[in-house]
């Protein structure tokens, strides 16, 4: 029989996955310092990408060096700078950055003015405690809440759900049926891929969520991941009637996966903490400004950007060029983005609790993920990345921001309270009692439902048990 070679046009679908969708998301949960450490790293590794220096800092450090005088605030609070490269594509930020302004307020002239670094000490939080707080800032039913408190409590540090759908079912006294869909739901959180029963599971919600589906890689983790685990390219490859090239591709990308992604969460050590925004008051105005104190401004290195622009490499060195220019830029947009976005959702935060800047706590009004997503126009999950480890420091203190999330209870008026104004009033209540006759749960709902808040005994002991704060056997004293 007679062999020859052919040519054959087809059209294929493949998988494309853009490194801009893998940087923002992984830069978007980074804390400050993170970043900064991602940073240095690609200064030391990407050739391409420098620290720009700019005039305007020139000028400012030599000031500073003869005058204590006031710096404006226009200049010093400039929060994203053009990029500068040697190509005029790259250039055009204008269409990018919208002209927005990512900062303003007025900047502090001496020591005294700037804010106290007292209590700057917080506690990790652990896993359980990260989902249970997008469970309830979630638009659940109370039995859909109660199930999936129940789910959460048996998540081990890894991310995994070590219960069976039947063991819920029998613990909350509810049809197997209600189970599923809860667990689906909390297989949506963050981080991508917690609450699996096996790796399998794990790898497919992330691969899903990078939207994957019917891909090579979905294929790969649902029939041949043994297969894969020892290498066997060739015969998945033949398994799925694909060239080998696509199997390496794939594997590739499952191996940038984590199996593990509850393990973040996984340590308990005490930290210090500097704010990630700075809210100050001007006038009658909150103002927002970004701390990028240790953030370097980036560049494309303009000497490789000409040299490759007037074509004096070679086409090997060109290829490397372009390779590096474009990850250069793929980090400072990314950049940018993330900058962008804790912005808008700070300033979203301060319109909403505005009452609580100006007079406390008490008046902290009911927050939730999707009334931020709303007002800004993102997804839920992007807001609940974004408050992940960033604090804002504000007129009224240092705080995560997530603490200003907060489920309601109502009132006898008919409008809703803080769940966290209750604690606060909850401890004021506890702090001021007699040490020899303690209230009791249900005294300190009494009082509360006289002050309009309709609340329930077992909500108080609730509520005081967050606060860490005993029951009234053992907060008495008899002496």
């Amino acid at each position: 029989m007679a062999m020859e070679m052919r040519q054959q046009l087809k059209m294929t679908q493949q998988l494309v996955m853009t490194p801009q969708l893998q940087q923002a998301i992984k830069l978007l949960q980074l804390t400050r310092i993170e970043l900064q450490d991602v940073v240095r790293q690609e200064l030391e590794e990407n050739p391409l990408l420098e620290e720009a220096v700019e005039a305007d800092e020139i000028r400012e450090s030599e000031s500073l060096e003869s005058t204590e005088k006031e710096i404006e605030p226009d200049n010093k609070n400039e929060e994203f700078h053009e990029v500068e490269t040697g190509d005029d594509t790259l250039r055009d930020w204008d269409s990018y950055l919208d002209g927005y302004n990512y900062s303003s307020g007025e900047q502090y002239s001496g020591e005294d003015e700037r804010p106290s670094f007292e209590n700057l000490l917080t506690r990790k939080d652990t896993l359980i405690d990260h989902l249970l707080w997008q469970l309830h800032m979630g638009h659940f039913t109370r039995e859909e809440v109660h199930i999936g408190e129940e789910i959460i409590g048996n998540i081990d540090e890894g991310g995994y759900f070590r219960a069976s759908i039947e063991e819920i079912s029998q613990a909350c006294t509810v049809p197997e049926e209600s189970v599923l869909p809860v667990l689906e739901h909390i297989q949506e959180f963050d981080p991508t891929g917690v609450g699996a029963r096996d790796l399998r599971e794990c790898l497919l919600i992330q691969a899903r969520f990078l939207g994957m589906e019917d891909s090579v890689v979905e294929k790969i983790l649902l029939n041949h991941l043994k297969d894969l685990e020892t290498r066997k390219y060739k015969e998945i490859a033949r398994a799925l009637a694909i060239d080998i090239n696509q199997v390496l591709v794939a594997a590739k990308i499952i191996g940038g996966l984590d199996p593990r992604p509850g393990r973040t969460f996984g340590s308990e050590d005490v930290h210090y903490i500097s704010p990630d925004i700075f809210v100050s008051k001007v006038g009658d105005e909150y103002v927002v400004m970004l701390n990028e104190e240790g953030l370097p401004n980036l560049k494309v290195s303009p000497f490789y950007a000409d040299a490759r622009t007037n074509g004096s490499v070679d086409s090997r060195a060109e290829e490397y060029i372009g390779e590096k220019m474009r990850s250069a830029m793929w980090l400072i947009k990314s950049i940018q983005q993330r900058q962008r976005t804790i912005y808008k959702v700070s300033k979203s935060i301060i319109r909403f609790q505005r009452d609580f800047l100006d007079r406390g706590v008490e008046h902290l009004r009911p927050l939730v993920l999707r009334d931020v997503a709303d007002d800004i126009g993102m997804h839920e999950s992007t807001i609940s990345r974004v408050t992940t480890n960033k604090y804002m420091q504000t007129p009224q203190g240092l705080f995560e921001l997530k603490y200003f999330f907060n489920s309601g209870l109502s009132t006898s008026g008919g409008d809703f309270v803080a769940s966290e104004s209750v604690k606060c009033r909850i401890k004021e209540i506890i702090d001021k009692e007699d040490p020899r006759k303690p209230l009791s749960d249900q005294k300190i709902a009494e009082m509360l439902s006289g002050e309009t808040v309709n609340i329930a005994r077992r909500t108080v002991t609730k509520y005081r048990e967050v606060l860490r704060i005993g029951s009234s056997s053992e907060r008495k004293r008899h002496f």
